[in-house]
């Protein structure tokens, strides 16, 4: 195996589905140990040392197949996570969308995570979720507030007819569990 500064990146792969739980890297030593005792070792760049996979969490990996890439410069483990991977509590350390990191349309998705978990009866927003009907006629309403302030010229209006079209569709893409980033998707595949 070539590894570089004596460490070779390893993605691990959960056995049970295939999915890609994280990306760690292992020394010599590291891979040694995984062999002896059958569970995932690695080296920490961030405290220059060996650990085992969940020493203290008990969010333990069992090693069940480790492969070298073509190249032999990476290692694909396939594991038994036994509770999460990531250190942030997710199954997987892979989660976040990159086109969706911080701008407004993310907090957003996090706002109706929040109002659909609180559910408080007071929230516009739990009850859009609550009621389809009533989501699907303000979806409605608003494409014809665009439509009508589009017709007039009206800039301001469009501006703030389009973002309650916007708000009342992102709910309901939310509650179908569409991404925003399935809708970029599905633009960029019409370009071609």
């Amino acid at each position: 195996m070539k590894v570089e500064n004596g460490l070779i990146p390893v993605v691990v792969q959960d056995v049970r589905n295939n999915n890609v739980l994280m990306l760690a890297y292992m020394n010599e030593e590291a891979m040694e140990l995984t062999k002896k005792t059958g569970f995932m070792h690695y080296w920490s760049r961030s405290r220059n040392c060996i650990w085992k996979k969940g020493e203290t969490s008990g969010n333990l990996q069992k090693c069940i197949e480790l492969m070298t890439d073509c190249d032999d410069d990476a290692l694909l483990a396939r594991v038994e996570q036994t509770g999460v991977a990531c250190h942030t509590g997710s199954y997987s350390c892979f989660y976040k969308d990159p086109l969706e990191q911080d701008d407004i349309v993310s907090r957003l998705w996090r706002v109706f995570e929040d109002r659909k978990r609180e559910g408080s009866e007071s929230s516009y927003t739990v009850r859009l979720l609550r009621n389809r009907n009533l989501l699907l006629k303000k979806i409605g309403e608003e494409s014809s507030e665009v439509i009508l302030a589009a017709k007039d010229k009206k800039r301001e209006e469009i501006v703030y007819e389009a973002a309650d079209l916007l708000y009342h569709l992102m709910v309901l893409l939310y509650d179908e569990g569409i991404k925003m980033s399935d809708i970029h998707r599905e633009l960029e595949g019409r370009r071609k």
